[in-house]
């Protein structure tokens, strides 16, 4: 495996702590193309509206997504990894992105 594994990390799955310091409670933008916004099943769990009617995926109160199972920086998965809109595909595995979330997560880069 290499360094960076998502399936043992998950930490881009998390609305980082400036994110939260700052007031942004909303973190991934759902796209209009996003495949899980043709599920209402998956619609009606995993996404959020803001105040401006902009669809983005639920937190868990901890900040992570509702969609990211197991513990960050161990082993984790997620639920919905085929239909995740773009944001979520957007971060390459030991990517600035990457590392920047790890950071903010207090794990090693």
């Amino acid at each position: 495996m290499s360094r960076f594994d998502c399936r043992q990390c998950g930490a881009c799955c998390c609305n980082p702590p400036d994110n939260r310091a700052e007031g942004f409670t909303e973190y991934i933008e759902v796209d209009a193309r996003a495949p899980l916004l043709g599920k209402p099943e998956l619609v009606r769990r995993m996404v959020v509206y803001s105040d401006e009617g902009v669809p983005h995926l639920r937190l868990h109160p901890d900040g992570r997504c509702l969609a990211l199972r197991g513990r960050v920086g161990s082993q984790v998965r997620c639920t919905i990894y085929a239909d995740r809109p773009a944001p979520c595909r957007s971060v390459e595995a030991g990517g600035a992105l990457c590392q920047r979330y790890r950071r903010a997560a207090g794990l090693r880069v």
